[in-house]
């Protein structure tokens, strides 16, 4: 479960955003590796704005480089499961260039650090990861509770934080 100190962190790091790219990572059949994608499905359902792009990446980022280069963000923030040895359900905000100390932090097949590097280099955005750390990646559909209940409160963060962008 996400602490106070991620939505502190989140609404710092918004704090001057103009243009916002949202991508939810994930897999659909690998129960907690989809939170990133169904948190991005939720924000879709309640936030719209001509400055702020919401993407499901599913398993694929590097499909969207194009897509988000060409929407000029002055911020991108990625949203996966994340090993990152904590409670399931816990939050980490990890910035871009500290991908490098967590080699093993995605489930996916192209390390996100490359993407990150990509995207970065193309738009000059300010990149973050936020990391979830997943209970269950075993093949199967639904998050388990303790990743529904993170996914509902990350969505509630995300909304106070972007409804005014």
């Amino acid at each position: 479960m996400p602490n106070n100190s991620i939505a502190k962190q989140l609404k710092d790091w918004f704090s001057d955003a103009k243009k916002v790219v949202i991508a939810g990572i994930g897999n659909e059949i690998r129960r907690d590796d989809f939170v990133g994608v169904k948190i991005v499905r939720e924000l879709a359902k309640k936030l719209e704005s001509e400055d702020i792009l919401l993407i499901e990446c599913e398993t694929v980022p590097e499909s969207y480089v194009g897509q988000i280069a060409k929407f000029n963000p002055s911020h991108v923030l990625l949203i996966d499961a994340g090993m990152l040895g904590l409670d399931p359900g816990q939050a980490k905000l990890v910035d871009v260039k500290q991908l490098a100390m967590y080699p093993a932090i995605s489930t996916h097949a192209l390390p996100l650090r490359i993407f990150c590097e990509l995207v970065e280099e193309m738009t000059k955005a300010k990149i973050a990861l936020l990391a979830i750390q997943p209970k269950n990646v075993d093949f199967g559909e639904g998050l388990s509770p303790e990743l529904e209940k993170t996914a509902n409160q990350i969505t509630r963060i995300l909304l106070g934080i972007l409804a005014g962008k």
